[in-house]
């Protein structure tokens, strides 16, 4: 088969879709304390690779072909991408690679500073086979949400243009179970040293991922004028979003932040990505608008109920994610004249599958999550103790630390946990002992040069 400009934009949005999670490694970095900044960019990293490794062997199979009681694809009928050998087949396995990869990493900042590398890195590749996979073929593969689904049949099939229910309202069910689960973490709510320790990395990490949604959002566009509403709306929402939780800001706390523009982006991000097709421009100002004010209250939500969402993972990924899937039965535009949102006197046909879509996501997701993160926090544990947490995760779990405070620091060193904690700590060169026989003999004046 040639190679069509279909073909190179759709790997070219792939790109830059993975290019989103390294994004979210610097968003997410900054926002954590500086003795935790590698660990939670090791979070992301160590997506890539787990989920890279499951989508090749069976992941892609599970999210589409026949399915099992239109939930789940047959994990062993593509194993391996076996019979998978065409360039547009290839590629479209590459693209929905990056989708899985970014949905488990956004999970790990509602955990910043006291989840153990190791359990994060087994619960990675089961939570995506059990949990992303099933909800991805539910909505993209042909499963209960689609046109020839139980559900879509029922009430017609639900829109998820490109992730309001597999991505952002199930990575943030996900991380709220987590939360509950793991717990909070040392001090929250009382501790002022738990704040974002470097926001030029949060405002460089939000530029990467608005720039990474254009592919998120446009790499399944299938005409010309699709992609070109897809464009517009993806640069409409977040900035609308942005304004609106600027202004939040500014009503509430009598000042605008840095950390706000760029959580408003993301929030704006997450409304528009169901939606991005199938909404007018200004329609899409209005969501961005109400999901940038919305988010800017939930996420002080967690202190008032007590649950420590250390990077606002809820309260920017799985409201927003709400208010985009469900708006749509408000202002999705009519289909050749046909239906749409009730704005444009569709009826409530749209606004039911929505809200069936966003309801059966919520359930599914808490349910396998809650299981698997039991049982990896009953066997193994979830938790770093408490002396791990007080060092700092990066020290403690990878033995290196972001940052070089000056001679006798641990920046970029290898050192075991007990020998920081007894104060004990790495020489500096030029304090070492000379090798015997070069020695300065200071008491007789003497040198010994040596043999």
């Amino acid at each position: 088969m040639e190679l069509t400009a279909g073909h190179v934009w759709l790997m070219v949005a792939a790109a830059l879709v993975l290019f989103m999670t390294p994004g979210l490694a610097f968003f997410y970095g900054g926002m954590t304390r500086a003795k935790a900044a590698l660990n939670m960019m090791m979070m992301s990293f160590i997506s890539i690779g787990m989920v890279g490794v499951v989508w090749v062997l069976w992941g892609a199979s599970m999210s589409s072909g026949d399915g099992f009681m239109q939930i789940v694809g047959n994990p062993f009928a593509t194993f391996g991408l076996e019979g998978i050998d065409t360039p547009d087949g290839l590629i479209k396995v590459g693209y929905a690679a990056t989708f899985a990869i970014i949905t488990v990493a956004l999970i790990s900042g509602a955990i910043a500073d006291r989840a153990k590398f190791g359990a994060w890195s087994v619960f990675v590749p089961v939570w995506v086979t059990l949990v992303y996979c099933p909800l991805a073929y539910m909505v993209w593969g042909g499963g209960l949400f689609g046109p020839e689904g139980a559900v879509g049949q029922a009430l017609g099939p639900a829109i998820d243009f490109a992730g309001g229910t597999v991505v952002h309202i199930n990575a943030g069910v996900a991380a709220l179970v987590l939360v509950l689960i793991i717990g909070n973490r040392k001090g929250f709510g009382k501790d002022p040293n738990h704040r974002p320790h470097n926001i030029p990395f949060v405002m460089l990490g939000a530029a990467i991922l608005w720039f990474g949604w254009f592919g998120f959002n446009g790499g399944a566009a299938t005409t010309a004028e699709q992609g070109g509403l897809i464009w517009v709306n993806t640069l409409a929402a977040p900035a609308a979003a942005m304004l609106g939780w600027l202004i939040t800001e500014r009503i509430r706390d009598g000042h605008p932040t840095s950390l706000g523009a760029a959580s408003g982006v993301v929030a704006g991000l997450v409304a528009i990505t169901p939606a991005c097709a199938n909404v007018s421009p200004v329609g899409a100002l209005g969501l961005g608008l109400v999901a940038g004010i919305a988010s800017a209250l939930a996420v002080g939500l967690k202190f008032r109920w007590g649950f420590d969402d250390s990077l606002d993972v809820v309260g920017v990924h799985l409201v927003s994610g709400i208010i985009g899937t469900v708006a749509l039965g408000f202002i999705a535009l009519p289909t050749d004249g046909v239906g749409g949102g009730l704005f444009y006197g569709g009826g409530m046909a749209q606004m039911w599958a929505q809200l069936a879509a966003a309801g059966i996501a919520i359930a599914y997701s808490a349910i396998l999550t809650a299981i698997i993160a039991l049982a990896i926090h009953k066997t193994m544990g979830f938790r770093v103790s408490q002396e791990q947490e007080t060092v700092g995760v990066d020290l403690s779990l990878h033995a290196e630390t972001a940052y070089e405070f000056g001679v006798g620091g641990h920046g970029g060193t290898f050192q075991p946990l007990h020998d920081v904690i007894t104060g004990k700590t790495q020489q500096d060169p030029a304090d070492r002992p000379a090798p015997a026989g070069q020695q300065n003999e200071s008491a007789t004046g003497k040198e010994s040069v040596g043999a």
